[in-house]
């Protein structure tokens, strides 16, 4: 790294103080947050990963020994986690999907098919306060940012290319296809076996293109192949090992782009994940176990809700308690007859839901009435077909989505650039403190967040 002028550090300094005026964020200032979806801290550290740029980055700045995100550890309420600094309970994602009480059934909220980010996402985010204070912003396939009116440009993740193209950044899109990106493909490679590859090809050069033509200060990329990956064929195999050089290449593109705009020096990096992984040969059905017991009908594939349902998280899960009258009652019976349930770890009670930044149902009706945790080696499946309230699965697949606190699940936390101190190798941190970090890197601060800065890894 290029060593930084006087001025530079006199504008970190004041960014380091408790209240900085936005004169001291610096309008050249930029921070770059990769999320690599399902990087889990344990590929940092791993000889198989060959990971050239990012083990630069750790060796000359910061990096932690992993990430506790949110539960559940799925992609949706995690990167909101990333980018506001709080849990789902405040934010409002809880989960990719949840179970509509009114309309009695389930709404999906991955990848943004229903629903713009200010319908979802409750609490003001990272680029909201950074348009807010006259910095420019942009974010390609970012979860839950679906038509943000504070992003300057924008490429939401969203598959249907109608959508696509409808929330996309109009002049943008044109920019891009006249420099031979094809944002056109965006449903096609999508819908196609692998099409995670040229898709991160695509977004992380839409990426690199506003960072050299555009100049903004804030830019965000969410990169998706290497959890497509790990999905299929489980963390730490051969693809997956692939996949995490892939990623890697991809934020050296980045890197290039930044150094051929001549920010270098002043620009940060933060690269992110938002879960780990964990391989599995079992899958639970918990909607068995509710039909079986008599809370659920079935009529041929389609469940017919009753008592009560489940929607499954990964290895996570919400159970969802329908009859309120006797909701106690219910409430009983279930706990003691998920806890006889080979593979769950936790049954996680109202009780526990604020330790764990879990909504309750009086806080917010989507939220559930009672959550599972799967242990190593399981995740839950929706289905309520069959008697077996387990099921093997072979070859062993990959799952995420269970208490963000297991070592397994650690993300990723890399830090290296502007304002960066060579820390090296730091404790766990908290994904919460993500976006105080960013937010004091551009010369910001997030008010009323639940995570903090890390100074001890800034300047």
């Amino acid at each position: 790294m290029p060593i930084r002028s006087a001025p530079l550090m006199i504008i970190l300094l004041a960014a380091c103080a408790s209240a900085p005026p936005r004169e001291m964020a610096g309008d050249d200032r930029l921070v770059v947050l990769v999320s690599v979806d399902g990087l889990a801290a344990s590929y940092l550290e791993d000889p198989k990963a060959h990971m050239p740029t990012l083990r630069r980055m750790m060796r000359e700045g910061a990096w932690s020994q992993g990430l506790v995100g949110s539960f559940p550890s799925v992609t949706w309420p995690n990167h909101t986690t990333l980018v506001t600094g709080v849990e789902p309970a405040r934010h409002g994602v809880l989960g990719n999907s949840y179970w509509d009480r009114a309309q009695g059934k389930i709404v999906p909220l991955i990848p943004d098919p229903l629903f713009d980010k200010d319908e979802i996402v409750k609490v003001p985010t990272l680029y909201d306060a950074a348009h807010k204070a006259g910095l420019k912003t942009a974010a390609v396939i970012w979860p839950a940012s679906r038509n943000a009116k504070t992003l300057d440009w924008t490429m939401p993740d969203i598959k249907p290319l109608d959508l696509f193209l409808k929330y996309s950044t109009p002049e943008w899109m044109k920019e891009l296809r006249e420099e031979g990106l094809w944002v056109d493909m965006q449903e096609a490679w999508c819908n196609k076996p692998g099409g995670g590859v040229q898709r991160d090809w695509l977004y992380a050069r839409a990426a690199a293109q506003v960072i050299r033509k555009h100049r903004p200060n804030l830019v965000l990329l969410h990169l998706v192949e290497l959890d497509h990956v790990q999905h299929a064929d489980g963390p730490h195999t051969p693809n997956a090992y692939w996949a995490t050089s892939y990623a890697d290449d991809r934020i050296r593109d980045l890197v290039d782009a930044v150094e051929a705009s001549g920010r270098l020096g002043r620009t940060t990096f933060l690269v992110t994940s938002d879960h780990g992984f964990v391989s599995y040969s079992k899958q639970i059905l918990p909607n068995v176990l509710l039909r079986k017991a008599g809370f659920l009908g079935l009529e041929g594939d389609k469940v017919v809700p009753g008592r009560a349902i489940a929607v499954a998280q990964g290895g996570g899960c919400f159970v969802y308690v329908l009859d309120r009258e006797r909701r106690a009652e219910a409430l009983d019976r279930l706990k003691e007859a998920f806890r006889g349930v080979e593979g769950v770890s936790a049954v996680i009670e109202e009780k526990d839901f604020a330790a764990l930044g879990i909504a309750t149902p009086a806080q917010d009706p989507r939220a559930p009435d009672l959550a599972l945790s799967a242990a190593d080696g399981y995740s839950f499946s929706d289905s309520a077909k069959g008697d077996a309230v387990l099921v093997p699965v072979s070859p062993a697949k990959g799952s995420h989505g269970c208490l963000p606190a297991e070592p397994k699940m650690h993300g990723t936390f890399v830090a290296w650039g502007a304002g960066i101190r060579a820390a090296g190798r730091m404790p766990v941190f908290r994904s919460v403190d993500v976006a105080p970090t960013a937010a004091r890197l551009v010369g910001l601060r997030l008010e009323n967040v639940e995570g903090k800065p890390r100074e001890e890894i800034l300047r």
